[in-house]
């Protein structure tokens, strides 16, 4: 997270993504909650309509080579050298997520179950957590706190999906935090890295910084103190935004059949009630025998 253009491809990234859960699983559970299972992916038919997901398959792996050709550039930098490796392991393991669930999704093994893959994505966002802006202090340090805070919310969450599937309150938490990390990872990038929009008494901060405890530097204590809770104000702004704009949608879905994501109501419904009708016949076998 060195740029403005890194925070903005994670938006492109993130915010698509948490949208579209928001969506399907939202129109999913709206069809009949009793029956409601959240999904890794909620793939769309015809596949050609999951161009998000193929653009991450590509993405993510170009993205994690070119952490670690900018590892190996700055030699003269171990500080930065750590810091981009470590990038670059968890863009690596977002990219094994999205095989894992490719492997989910077409292939009938019984060793990649939802819940492991659930599993392994709350241990990628957690990996992640761990790396969310080591060695910045100050103001840069409190956005990037928050956004720390952000993805343990979305950990905890995958955590919890993998052994409470049907819980719809954790999959609205999470794609709620997919799409606050996007709209905020784009409020860091240019609030911290640009000038036009940064932080009056403060100068921007540098892609490659001098000192390995890196931030915004502010002219004044004064300047530093009203740029953090300028900053504080505007996450709770984004906050309050992203809630209202989750509840609305949930709300046009519930009020609207034809709003609703019918790829989500359509095969993949079909999908969940064959599983529900079997694990019911397991935990009830005297059923099949009437």
């Amino acid at each position: 997270m060195a740029s403005v253009a890194t925070h903005f491809s994670a938006f492109l990234f993130l915010f698509p993504v948490g949208i579209r859960r928001l969506l399907f699983s939202s129109s999913l559970y709206l069809k009949n909650p009793s029956l409601y299972r959240s999904k890794p992916w909620y793939f769309a038919e015809p596949r050609w309509k999951n161009l998000d997901f193929y653009i991450l398959v590509i993405a993510l792996p170009i993205a994690s080579f070119s952490e670690i050709f900018i590892f190996l550039t700055f030699a003269g930098h171990p500080t930065y050298r750590f810091s981009f490796f470590q990038q670059s392991v968890t863009l690596f393991l977002f990219w094994l997520l999205i095989i894992l669930v490719i492997f989910r999704e077409y292939t009938d093994t019984l060793l990649i179950n939802e819940g492991f893959v659930f599993l392994f994505a709350g241990i990628s966002f957690l990996v992640e957590y761990s790396v969310i802006g080591k060695g910045i202090t100050g103001v840069s340090g409190s956005v990037y706190d928050l956004l720390g805070a952000l993805t343990l919310i979305c950990a905890g969450s995958c955590l919890f999906l993998s052994v409470r599937p049907s819980a719809f309150f954790a999959e609205f938490f999470l794609s709620s935090g997919l799409v606050l990390k996007g709209t905020w990872v784009l409020q860091a990038g240019l609030s911290l890295y640009t000038d036009a929009f940064g932080l009056k008494g403060c100068r921007k901060m540098s892609v490659l910084p001098a000192q390995a405890n890196a931030g915004v530097q502010c002219d004044l204590e004064e300047d530093g103190l009203r740029g953090v809770a300028l900053m504080n104000f505007l996450f709770t702004g984004h906050a309050i935004l992203v809630l209202v704009v989750s509840v609305v949608l949930y709300g046009l879905l519930s009020s609207n059949r034809n709003l609703r994501c019918c790829e989500a109501s359509g095969p993949l419904l079909a999908e969940i009630e064959v599983e529900t009708e079997t694990m019911s016949m397991r935990a009830h076998p005297e059923l099949e025998m009437d």
